[in-house]
């Protein structure tokens, strides 16, 4: 309709009803008995117009049904956002004026205004928050992507929680289907998650550690979610994209383009890797409004962690270890540390190596000679390298083989199903050979990976070697003792070593050896941990 509208009041004005009036629309005088009015353009074109079209309605206001039937549609997209999807984001579309709606969130950078989309962008792990406010504020949303909506899969989740983990759903529904859920290892994070999924019934996309974990993550859909849907597997040669797809982090970094736009619901295993560069490319390219992310250790060393909790929407629910362990949720636990001596040949070539590295580092920290090394420092490049010298002749010592060859015999005659820790392949073949095991490093075909893990978990072996392979997610209930040889250099790592034993069985007591060279940095580390950790045992 090009022109104005016109519209007529027959009955008596006050002067109050007559100011407001002026305000919304130009007087032309009276006709008739009436008093004719024309509607400002400007207010047509504003949010306020369904409130103008109220108050009219109320002083009786006369008009032709074309026009009330113009204004009345033009009253309805003003007041309408549209949702839809860009590379970047979400795209937000409205004939009104959305700069002062949204200046919270670009102030937080979350939103930004796009000349070549002719809308403004949010960060799709921000759209939800984004999406209330604007609902809050009485206006509608109208989602084109079809990403917001939920209950469009069969998904009916079909285990029963424990009342911890009751309460992590509850706490990730409450933050508006996102969040961190924090649980130690062998708590059931996985069927958190899985639980999850039948509460939202969206196309899904889990993100795991590695090739082991997407196995056992199909496992427990298949042994908990009642569903009709497939569910596909997303690495290598063979990408499977289904309502509920599972894919490793690294996978899923390759191929975002094949992904970003066909989920509604992101769940990121072992969450703590996220904030790494590569891969927190998958929570800013992956359109999911909802995430759920699992972790044990969500505390990044680097400091990192700040940005994985705005990536997936905050820390929702923590459970400790000792918490879960009073009530029996995993099993009871003892942390033993044993202490060996180098022989006379690696100490006196750890000495060398000790005092050629206090040359160069002159009294500075790992962290300032990273720095420095970044920045083209040649000595604190060396006094690195001396330092790696020194921790792999610490973890190769010929006194820990025997220490372990000891232990295992010692823990074998018990019963016992035992995990034997390492940081270096070269330790973790000598020990196998040593002691008879099989051996699982980054280096293992992915068939003999799988095979030494099943004949392990049904008990043809009892002792399995694994280098930092097995730090996640590895599923091996009935394993009661563990034995770090080397590596463990963070409370992160020791935690999710120590969670490798904790799947509760009936009597179970675990048991986790930490041996570390007398003397030594390794010492140093060990008594650090260990006191971080003294509230846990």
């Amino acid at each position: 309709m090009a022109a104005a509208p016109i519209f007529k009041i027959c009955s008596w004005l006050d002067r109050e009803d007559y100011e407001r009036l002026k305000d919304v629309a130009e007087y032309l005088g009276r006709r008739d008995g009436c008093s004719l009015f024309m509607l400002r353009s400007s207010v047509i074109r504003s949010p306020r117009l369904q409130n103008v079209l109220e108050m009219l309605e109320s002083l009786g206001a006369i008009m032709e049904p074309q026009a009330r039937k113009w204004l009345e549609q033009e009253a309805e997209m003003q007041a309408t956002v549209r949702v839809g999807l860009s590379r970047q984001g979400f795209v937000l579309w409205s004939k009104m004026y959305l700069a002062e709606l949204l200046s919270k969130y670009r102030g937080l950078g979350l939103v930004w205004y796009s000349r070549r989309e002719r809308g403004f962008i949010v960060r799709p792990f921000a759209v939800v928050d984004v999406v209330e406010e604007i609902r809050s504020r009485g206006y509608n949303v109208e989602d084109t992507t079809g990403l917001l909506s939920a209950n469009r899969t069969d998904f009916v989740f079909t285990g029963r929680l424990r009342p911890y983990q009751a309460e992590a759903v509850d706490a990730w529904k409450k933050n508006r289907y996102r969040g961190l859920v924090v649980l130690p290892t062998g708590a059931g994070k996985t069927v958190v998650a899985l639980a999850a999924m039948a509460e939202l019934r969206v196309p899904t996309l889990v993100v795991v550690y590695t090739k082991e974990q997407m196995y056992e993550w199909r496992e427990k859909i298949k042994g908990f979610i009642s569903t009709k849907m497939a569910v596909g597997l997303f690495y290598g040669e063979k990408k499977e994209i289904k309502p509920i797809t599972i894919a490793t982090y690294q996978s899923a970094y390759r191929n975002i383009e094949q992904l970003w736009d066909k989920f509604s619901l992101l769940i990121i295993d072992e969450a703590h890797h996220l904030p790494a560069e590569r891969f927190r490319s998958i929570a800013l390219h992956v359109m999911a409004p909802y995430r759920l992310g699992l972790t044990a250790t969500p505390y990044r060393e680097d400091g990192r962690h700040d940005e994985l909790f705005s990536l997936m929407g905050g820390v929702v629910y923590v459970k400790t270890l000792e918490e879960l362990k009073e009530y029996g949720y995993v099993a009871r636990f003892e942390i033993i540390p044993r202490l060996v001596r180098l022989d006379r040949e690696e100490y006196e070539k750890y000495r060398a190596l000790k005092q050629r590295y206090n040359v160069l580092a002159r009294g500075r920290s790992v962290q300032e000679l990273v720095a420095a090394s970044a920045s083209g420092d040649e000595t604190a490049r060396k006094a690195l390298q001396l330092l790696n010298e020194m921790r792999k002749l610490l973890a190769l010592s010929r006194n820990k083989i025997e220490e372990a060859k000891a232990i295992v015999n010692e823990e074998l005659a018990r019963g016992s199903k035992i995990i034997v820790f390492t940081q270096y392949v070269q330790q973790a073949e000598l020990l196998g050979k040593t002691l008879g095991a099989p051996v699982v490093t980054g280096k293992t075909d992915k068939l003999r990976r799988r095979i030494a893990l099943e004949l392990f978990k049904k008990g043809r072996y009892r002792v399995l070697v694994l280098t930092t392979v097995g730090d996640e997610g590895i599923d091996i209930p009935d394993a009661n003792v563990g034995i770090v040889l080397s590596g463990t250099s963070s409370k992160r790592q020791f935690i999710q070593r120590l969670g490798r034993l904790l799947r509760p069985q009936p009597g179970k007591v675990a048991k986790l050896y930490y041996v570390a060279v007398r003397g030594s940095q390794e010492e140093t580390a060990m008594k650090k941990i260990l006191d971080r950790l003294h509230s846990l045992a």
